[in-house]
């Protein structure tokens, strides 16, 4: 477990998927990341991504809880998402950050994703790392720039536009 000044990021364990679903739902969150609220099958899918992640590289999207409250509010972390993005892409590991919408605003996504980014680069070494963002999503622009990562170019995935990020040792 990895805590921060207000939150605990654990590994995700099945009493995670309820929530993890209802955020997927929110749309203050789907309209960066799908065309609309996530399908229970389709939330399932991803979160079983996430937890597998754990299994096959030590590492993956932590569980991101308020500490004063236990409430889960997303989830953050380094994993191999597989996006057909191209060779100086797909290979590196991927940082992600997602919250839920009561969570917003608070500074959460940088102070979490921050910690699982330290982790990480303690666990694996120094190393290139990348992210996407949707170029509406000012919040999570911000974020990635807090936490060193430069943009690289635009590119398409799944029909939308997404700025591709990399952030060096």
């Amino acid at each position: 477990m990895i805590e921060t000044d207000r939150l605990t990021l654990s590994i995700p364990t099945i009493d995670d998927f309820e929530p993890f679903h209802a955020i997927l739902s929110q749309p203050e969150v789907y309209r960066f990341i799908g065309a609309g609220p996530s399908p229970r099958p389709e939330s399932w899918v991803r979160f079983l991504r996430s937890v597998g992640h754990w299994s096959l590289y030590g590492y993956g999207l932590f569980a991101i809880r308020n500490k004063a409250t236990g409430e889960y509010v997303g989830e953050t972390g380094t994993a191999h998402f597989e996006r057909d993005l191209g060779t100086d892409f797909d290979p590196y590991p991927e940082s992600a950050w997602l919250l839920g919408a009561n969570s917003h605003g608070k500074g959460y996504a940088t102070e979490a994703a921050e910690a699982a980014l330290r982790w990480f680069l303690r666990l694996k070494g120094p190393q290139r790392t990348v992210c996407i963002i949707d170029p509406l999503n000012i919040g999570s622009l911000r974020v990635a720039e807090k936490l060193g990562y430069q943009p690289i170019d635009e590119r398409d995935y799944r029909e939308k536009p997404v700025i591709a990020f990399e952030r060096l040792p």
